[in-house]
């Protein structure tokens, strides 16, 4: 038995080796069995889609495969896969990631925080709302992990004013004494159920039962577990809302911009999809299901009572509330005053947000009907006062400092510097996007999008309301074990197909299918934010998976509620477009040319 085990534990060392040879081989039949373009394509599809939901590589590597692979296949040639990883989305997407690079340089995110918390009230169900409105509002333009990061720490610093230190260390260490093997090897550390809470707490005070009436006792038990619920529900909702605010707007989220991307390569005649745009629709959707979340976590976690019969507040309890807004206006005051440099980048962040948001808003004509037609995009906004910030100076320029020969001669720093900019951005993402672009591009290319859309006929008779409802649901249940991003690559041109199919606007399936793939709330392992609050050591995954599963499904109806009323009037989803069209006959010719080159004609 024990040659056993340790010949399985050799396995699972070398397991990422084993995936990346075994899998080429298992898919090899592929290559042989369908179309030479459409299975040459298939196979590259599925590969990177394994690679990626096991990560046998990391995600960015595998993302250049399309790289190597598309050429020495024949699929398409380097000339046309490279330039897809530096699309005009994906400096959007790094516009956003450098401003959000400035922000977190100055601090600025911190103080908009605090000033939010210290303005909701600081009743535990008013600051898991408060929480929920900052960890959203940041997560909007940056990334979700950078959010739940900035968060977590506030988050715990007010608790433990709340609850005290001797809470988080009973938890701690209570955690320990009853961690499975597997967590205590990642330095994982649970939270205690609340039998197991209460149990430590009559054990610990058995010897005082005498100093100490019972009533008193039962009182303490009863804080107690409601301090253990508030503390869940503190941790659980940072991630949940960063993940709901990052839907918001195309940059808060990868997904977003692939979409964006992919819409770009497969109907290069859409313009419906922009950023003032997708604001209009995706912000009253997160709006709403930021509302109903914080709801159900705070009933479910007892922060908001249902009986009407209204309890008189203890005295510990107004007294950690008071010690919890303490804590907040401490934590700002030690902010200082505020300085030129977030006044700086705080008015230069609304201008990046009013001139994406007026470019091209659809409703009226935008600041981009000005210049030439098709010259001007959400990047060229962003790139542009990414640059701005590159230069600008960090402290307010003095016009006696050229007049006063003992002012030191020291060069002002800029609001952000490129070292920061190298430190702060995820570079991976970048490629990652990339990866899903060339991907896209070679589908269409090898008509593997047309090929899928032809094994999609039982679908066709499915209405599209129902159709949008179990895509959302197959979508956001995928995503709960790979990754977002990989996801929504690999389901993207089979949402088109099948739109086509069905005879919908596109728009009306792969918008709910990108946004559903941010709907992971069950597992630590869905997305970064919930592995970070996971990862503090208050949290069993049933917990997650308890409050998840109704998150999940609230997701999904409100998702389908937008797509069928305001989605419907503002992307206009109940015609089928012409840029539909252009794309089917743009395949036909393309189908064609590709056919007389395999049959040499």
């Amino acid at each position: 038995m024990s040659v056993l085990v340790a010949l399985v534990k050799k396995i699972w060392c070398i397991k990422n080796f084993i995936v990346l040879l075994v899998t080429p081989l298992i898919l090899c039949p592929i290559l042989f069995t369908l179309p030479p373009q459409e299975g040459k394509c298939l196979f590259v599809v599925l590969l990177m889609a394994l690679y990626w939901c096991t990560e046998a590589l990391p995600l960015a590597v595998t993302a250049l495969l399309p790289i190597v692979l598309f050429p020495f296949m024949g699929i398409l040639p380097s000339s046309k896969v490279c330039p897809q990883y530096f699309l005009d989305t994906n400096f959007l997407f790094l516009s956003g990631l450098l401003m959000a690079s400035a922000i977190e340089e100055w601090n600025l995110h911190r103080r908009i925080a605090l000033k939010v918390l210290m303005l909701i009230g600081v009743q535990p169900a008013r600051l898991i709302l408060g929480m929920m409105i900052t960890t959203a509002f940041l997560s909007m333009w940056l990334s979700n992990t950078a959010s739940t990061a900035m968060m977590l720490p506030i988050a715990n610093a007010i608790l433990k004013s709340l609850f005290g230190e001797t809470f988080a260390k009973e938890n701690a260490i209570k955690s320990q004494d009853n961690m499975p093997a597997m967590l205590q090897e990642k330095g994982l550390q649970p939270v205690p159920t609340e039998l197991q809470l209460l149990t430590g707490i009559e054990d610990k005070e058995a010897t005082e039962k005498v100093e100490i009436p019972i009533e008193k006792n039962s009182d303490e038990e009863k804080e107690r577990e409601f301090q253990n619920r508030i503390w869940k529900a503190f941790l659980i909702s940072i991630p949940y809302s960063a993940s709901i605010g990052g839907t918001a707007t195309l940059t808060g989220t990868a997904p977003n911009l692939i979409l964006l991307g992919q819409l770009k390569s497969f109907f290069p005649a859409c313009d419906v999809i922009n950023f003032g745009s997708w604001f209009i629709f995706a912000f009253p959707l997160m709006v709403l299901f930021l509302v109903l979340g914080w709801l159900w976590i705070s009933i479910s976690h007892g922060a908001i009572s249902l009986r009407w019969k209204r309890k008189k507040k203890s005295e510990i309890r107004s007294d950690a509330e008071a010690k919890a807004k303490e804590v907040i206006s401490e934590d700002y005051r030690k902010l200082g005053p505020i300085i030129f440099a977030e006044k700086a980048v705080f008015v230069f962040f609304c201008l990046f947000a009013i001139l994406l948001f007026t470019r091209d808003p659809k409703f009226i004509p935008g600041w981009a009907s000005a210049f030439r037609p098709g010259f001007t995009s959400d990047a060229v906004t962003g790139i542009t006062i990414s640059i701005i910030l590159f230069f600008f100076p960090s402290e307010k320029p003095s016009l006696s400092w050229w007049f006063d020969l003992k002012a030191p001669n020291t060069q002002n720093k800029p609001l952000l510097s490129w070292k920061k900019a190298q430190e702060t951005v995820p570079w991976n993402i970048i490629i990652l996007l990339g990866g899903g672009f060339a991907m896209a591009k070679g589908c269409e290319t090898a008509g593997l999008s047309t090929w899928i859309g032809g094994r999609l006929q039982p679908l066709e008779g499915l209405p599209p309301a129902v159709a949008v409802l179990l895509i959302t649901i197959l979508i956001a249940s995928f995503t709960e074990f790979a990754s977002n991003t990989a996801t929504i690559i690999v389901f993207l041109p089979v949402l088109s197909e099948l739109a086509i199919r069905l005879k919908v606007n596109p728009l009306y399936l792969m918008i709910p299918g990108t946004i559903g793939c941010s709907y992971a709330f069950m597992l630590p392992v869905s997305t970064p934010p919930n592995s970070i609050a996971f990862s503090t050591g208050h949290l069993l995954v049933k917990d997650m998976a308890k409050t998840g599963l109704l998150m999940n499904l609230m997701g999904v109806l409100l998702l389908s509620l937008a797509m069928n009323t305001w989605g419907s009037s503002l992307f206009q989803l109940g015609t089928f477009p012409d840029w539909v069209n252009v794309h089917l006959d743009n395949t036909t010719v393309l189908a064609a040319a590709t056919h007389n080159m395999t049959t040499g004609r």
